[in-house]
């Protein structure tokens, strides 16, 4: 019998198992085409395990999706459950990360425009100095005229300014600032016409317009009087001058205090006669674009006298603004470090992925997948929890900067907490604007802590043995 089944030996050892389970004959099938196949098999089974296709799960097919970029997908999403509670964690860590950051760079910014505002709603974009106070004086209306014919320019008015001394009721002396203006150009250079809060913008006969919080130091309302002081008055000699009375006619707020405090409006003319030679003569020029003041100053200069002077109202207001911005990179640099330590979330996150998939990873490289390959892995992990955080942040931040005063009102209102005293900040609501650029650095800010987050477990991964992986597991 042996003897009958010897000569068929040899074909039954090049025979290979078929898809369904029986022996298919392939006389010219050798041992590398044999190997080859056997390999192309553990790949798929390998693939179908990684897919998840075992357990009746399949991931939807990209079919220009790079594999480490599929199985990044693959493993954000566990086996038994939806969503893994430690990616969740993660991705949250990210979000709040990115909306505080978003929500403090719109509300800095706000403050920003709102100062910005109200400067300009009492002083005009461009400061014209002459070199003598009499040139001023003398040549007013020429001067404005020239002005106005300065391309950019749209309005032009002469102002002067000296310190007074004013009575106050009940006793004491306040030394607010005395600005002369012209009632008729005036209104083309600032919004001081629509900050009268009581009584009417009204120059003539003696009247004053007077600042809110100034007018409730010195306890006066419209119609009342002051009796104030030039500092003509104190220049020697022995003849000595009598108060000025002044009349309040009208009560102005700009919600800026340094000006609502300090500032009393007058005729320049009346005002000319009161300081009798002290105080200071310039001239204001409202520009078509306040931000593009700079090149209209240019062009002043450019027709202005020798000696003559044009500063913008950001360099007359550099210290405000440059505070501004070292506090508003200040908190953007102090707030980042909440994603850093968010990002520590992500890589505990991929170092625990690394545990648990080391046999996978054990085949992947057994099967000739290089290390750049299994780093990239854990990197589109990393970016994928990134971008999710900072999309879900960014809805967030909108999201809070949208209700942010409905907020305020309910502390307010309901826990009394003032967040915003009105005698400190003059304001009812929080102001906010949200630039691109600041979304722009939030976004790539983040990204860069989530890459590097990525790059500790993709090293560790990518240094695995796949002999001691597939041993060990």
């Amino acid at each position: 019998m042996f003897g009958k089944i010897a000569p068929i030996l040899p074909i039954f050892g090049k025979m290979r198992p078929g898809r369904g389970g029986w022996p298919r004959m392939d006389a010219g099938l050798g041992a590398e085409a044999a190997a080859r196949d056997a390999k192309r098999n553990g790949q798929a089974t390998c693939l179908r395990h990684l897919r998840g296709e075992e357990n009746g799960f399949r991931l939807p097919r990209f079919p220009m999706l790079p594999f480490s970029c599929f199985l990044a997908l693959r493993y954000l999403r566990p086996k038994r459950t939806f969503l893994s509670v430690v990616t969740a964690l993660s991705v949250l860590g990210v979000l709040l990360g990115v909306a505080v950051l978003v929500i403090v760079l719109s509300v800095m910014e706000g403050f920003d425009a709102m100062w910005s505002e109200k400067i300009l709603s009492f002083n005009a974009h461009v400061t014209v100095t002459p070199f003598d106070r009499g040139e001023a004086e003398t040549y007013g209306e020429q001067v404005c005229d020239s002005l106005l014919a300065v391309d950019g320019v749209s309005g032009a008015a002469p102002f002067l300014q000296s310190l007074l001394f004013v009575q106050v009721r009940g006793g004491g002396i306040e030394t607010p600032i005395l600005r002369g203006v012209d009632p008729e150009r005036e209104t083309t250079v600032s919004r001081l016409a629509e900050s009268i809060v009581e009584g009417a913008y009204d120059l003539t006969d003696s009247g004053v317009l007077v600042g809110v919080d100034l007018a409730r130091r010195l306890r006066v309302r419209v119609g009342d009087t002051l009796a104030a002081f030039s500092p003509a008055s104190f220049a020697g000699g022995e003849e000595m001058r009598l108060p000025k009375e002044w009349r309040v006619a009208g009560i102005f707020d700009t919600g800026m205090w340094e000006f609502d405090s300090a500032y009393v409006i007058a005729s320049i003319w009346e005002a000319r006669d009161f300081c009798a030679g002290a105080g200071i003569e310039a001239f204001q020029v409202q520009t078509r674009d306040p931000y593009r003041a700079g090149e209209t100053a240019d062009r002043i200069r450019a027709v202005l006298p020798d000696g003559w002077t044009a500063h913008t109202w950001q360099e007359l207001n550099r210290q405000l603004f440059a505070a501004l911005r070292v506090e508003k990179n200040m908190m953007f640099f102090l707030l980042i470090f909440i994603t850093i330590v968010a990002a520590f979330g992500i890589t505990n996150t991929l170092i625990t992925v690394t545990i648990q998939k080391t046999r996978e990873i054990g085949v992947l490289r057994s099967l000739g997948y290089s290390s750049g390959a299994i780093m990239r892995v854990f990197f589109w992990q990393g970016w994928f929890e990134g971008v999710a955080g900072i999309a879900a942040g960014f809805g967030f931040g909108f999201l809070a900067l949208a209700y942010r005063n409905d907020l305020l009102h309910f502390l307010n209102d309901r826990c009394g907490m003032a967040l915003l005293p009105k005698e400190l900040y003059h304001l009812a609501e929080i102001p906010a604007k949200t630039l691109p650029g600041d979304l722009v650095a939030v976004a790539v800010s983040v990204m860069v802590i989530c890459t590097l987050a990525a790059v500790v477990p993709a090293w560790q991964a990518a240094k695995l043995d796949p002999v001691r992986a597939l041993r060990d597991e």
